[in-house]
């Protein structure tokens, strides 16, 4: 999402770093794209995790791409606010077009070098289409708040922190005033309440002092 305010601290390179090296097995085949996904509540710290796992990457050659749920809202941020203060039901994972976010994770996985996708731009209220060339991509990130209830991944990574920890980072990255407001309190219980449930859907869960916890089959 244009307009977006992303802050990496020791925190998440650190969380990010221990992630590729259990994940790195998987990528340095070289039959194969890897898709995985960094989901969790918001202000749990998913874009800078996904950043900071993409700058990891990047120190060892590989090359990735990061796919924010940001941008695949079916309303811009201001007027899906607006969406969500006439009727708080509209809040879950209907906001979002998640089978466009799989389809994108799809063509990743089928080799194709260049990716239509949505993009919102922030401040303007609107969202425009762009092309994204993933050619030299060996990696897809997709990170937000839902990206668990997708398909095509190879990997789910969760954040396990709720919204009442996560306050000081959203009051880090808030845009507007409004987003810290009683309404937008409201809005995280609810969902709070969906996305809790993800965290059993995970393969990697960063812990809430941002250790790793891998899924045992």
């Amino acid at each position: 999402m244009r307009g977006d305010k992303i802050i990496i601290e020791e925190h998440h390179a650190k969380a990010a770093k221990m992630i590729v090296e259990i994940i790195s097995p998987q990528i340095t085949s070289p039959a194969r794209k890897y898709s995985m996904s960094v989901a969790g509540e918001s202000g749990s710290g998913k874009s800078e995790i996904a950043r900071a796992i993409a700058d990891e990457l990047e120190d060892k050659g590989i090359m990735s791409v990061i796919l924010q749920q940001d941008d695949y809202y079916v309303y811009p941020p201001k007027t899906n606010d607006k969406t969500r203060r006439r009727d708080i039901a509209w809040v879950g994972p209907q906001e979002v077009h998640l089978d466009v976010l799989d389809q994108n994770l799809r063509d990743f996985l089928d080799g194709q070098g260049e990716l239509e996708k949505p993009l919102i731009v922030y401040d303007e209220d609107l969202i425009i289409r762009e092309m994204v060339r993933v050619e030299n991509a060996k990696v897809a990130i997709a990170e937000g708040t839902y990206t668990s209830l997708l398909e095509n991944l190879t990997t789910r990574t969760f954040i396990d922190r709720n919204y009442f920890e996560t306050r000081v980072h959203r009051e880090k990255r808030r845009r507007h005033k409004s987003e810290l407001d009683e309404f937008t309190e409201d809005v995280l219980g609810k969902e709070h309440g969906i996305i809790s449930t993800h965290k059993a859907f995970a393969d990697i869960i960063i812990t809430k002092k941002y250790g790793i916890r891998v899924k045992v089959e």
